[in-house]
């Protein structure tokens, strides 16, 4: 049986790194288009050498992390960085299975004679499809200490799990989440034409307050960016915007479900997966239950549980727990609420919505939870109990209080109606640190100076808000 020979390899090594014949003057795929707001903490991360360890990006599949390399290596570039000293590798490529990674190493050192000195850029692009990569990984670091390695992984479930058991303090985790709300109005260009910073402060310290230019043509782009504007490559494709199904459920729900999560965990019942992800899916921003889950997708509770952690793991899907009133967890989370981590995952199971669609309610929560996505902020939950509740409760970590609260509504009722604010009056008497004013996002009302039953509410149009959190968090960026 024949071998793939060096000069094989050597061969589609050059293909796949065209500077190093072109140099910095060639044209690097993807540089024309934007970069995402991370790119430029991402690329302080690779250029800091004080830390020894390889930076593995991971993230839900077509959320831009090969693009986010080439973005990288353009800059690299463009820095001075010789072209002969980047190396870019996608391990999905047939003629690199079962080569280990410092074979492919050694193949790059001998062709231009690099030392084990030398200041080199290593790329593994797609490193999960590499058995035991994290063992590779860990080996190469602590081999060459001058090299930055950079992986990148679309199973996100293979690379957190054994980037937390292998990597032995080797591996900084990296996540792209997938577009803010913001950034996907700054990738169509429309930003400065619906959106104004405002002077005023009212978000905080370190908050920058905006405004609606036009409310009803930030809603429409709302509402796109809820059917598949997460999704960099469905935003510039008029292709895919016009059948987002076909690309973000086949080419991206089915291949985690029918392929990454069943290799990783030896998941023998498929359709069984992908019946509880389906209920889950269509219950985004809702409450459910073990119970109820078992019930209508037919799994038994104790494979819901490893499912559900499965599901989270691939980033297809967030959980938040349920507190009651008193700001207490139940000792058994029989309920919680369930999100998708991108609302555009909805639309292409079960159809495109609009302004009017029944789950707009619901797609709205989802869509300001995945904002929140982009935080380090982890202390959000949910409150229900017997005669109200509230959708977003921030606790804060030291005392366990609640500090925060907020309220979404796609409707404007509220504010006409203010008696339907009575579950956050009768949270608040009993939370009396909790910050003041109340946010209640709305359809289309803005107006920061409501009082009702000695309580101080502001009201906030949910995409304006959805663009607030986004523009906030990526600024710390």
């Amino acid at each position: 049986m024949l071998e793939i020979s060096e000069a094989d390899i050597l061969s589609r090594l050059r293909f796949d790194n065209p500077w190093w014949e072109q140099g910095k003057e060639g044209k690097i795929t993807y540089e024309n288009t934007p970069r995402r707001k991370y790119f430029e903490t991402f690329y302080e991360n690779i250029l800091d050498s004080n830390v020894r360890r390889a930076i593995v990006l991971m993230g839900p599949r077509r959320v831009g992390k090969t693009v986010m390399v080439y973005h990288t290596i353009r800059a690299l570039l463009d820095s001075g960085i010789e072209a002969t000293n980047i190396l870019y590798i996608s391990l999905e490529t047939p003629i690199y299975t079962g080569l280990h990674l410092e074979r492919i190493l050694n193949y790059f050192q001998k062709l231009f004679d690099h030392t084990r000195n030398a200041k080199l850029f290593i790329f593994f692009d797609e490193i999960q499809y590499l058995r035991d990569w994290e063992v590779h990984l860990k080996s190469l670091v602590d081999s060459y200490a001058d090299y930055r390695f950079i992986a990148t992984g679309s199973a996100a479930a293979a690379l957190r799990l054994k980037s937390h058991e292998s990597g032995a303090g080797r591996f900084s985790d990296y996540v792209l989440p997938p577009l803010t709300f913001a950034e996907y109005l700054m990738f169509i260009g429309r930003e400065s034409e619906l959106i104004k910073e405002l002077e005023s402060n009212i978000y905080g310290a370190s908050a920058i307050n905006y405004s609606a230019l036009n409310i009803t043509a930030l809603n429409e782009e709302f509402i796109n960016y809820l059917n598949f504007g997460g999704y960099p490559e469905a935003v510039f494709s008029e292709t895919i915007r016009q059948n987002p199904s076909q690309y973000i459920k086949s080419d991206i729900i089915d291949k985690v479900l029918l392929r990454d999560l069943p290799s990783l965990y030896g998941i023998n019942d498929i359709q069984e997966l992908n019946r509880l992800f389906t209920t889950l899916a269509y219950n985004s921003g809702n409450e459910v239950s073990l119970d109820g889950l078992s019930k209508s997708s037919g799994v038994a509770k104790n494979t819901i549980k490893r499912y559900l952690e499965y599901l989270e793991a691939a980033f297809l899907i967030r959980r938040v727990e349920r507190i009651d009133n008193n700001a207490k967890r139940f000792k058994r989370a029989m309920c919680f609420k369930v999100y998708l981590t991108n609302p555009s995952m909805r639309a292409a199971l079960f159809g495109q919505i609009d302004a009017n669609s029944e789950a707009m309610g619901s797609m709205t929560e989802t869509a300001i939870f995945s904002q929140w996505q982009h935080s380090e902020i982890t202390e959000l939950y949910y409150a229900r109990w017997k005669s109200g509740e509230v959708d977003i409760v921030h606790l804060d970590k030291v005392n366990q209080l609640p500090s925060w609260i907020v309220e979404v509504k796609w409707s404007d009722r509220p504010y006409r109606t203010l008696a339907e604010l009575d579950n956050c009056i009768e949270f608040v008497n009993k939370h009396p640190n909790i910050s003041q004013p109340i946010l209640i996002t709305s359809q289309t009302i803005s107006d920061e100076d409501i009082q009702y039953k000695g309580v101080d509410f502001k009201f906030c149009p949910s995409s304006l808000y959805a663009y607030i959190l986004g523009a906030n968090i990526l600024s710390d960026f």
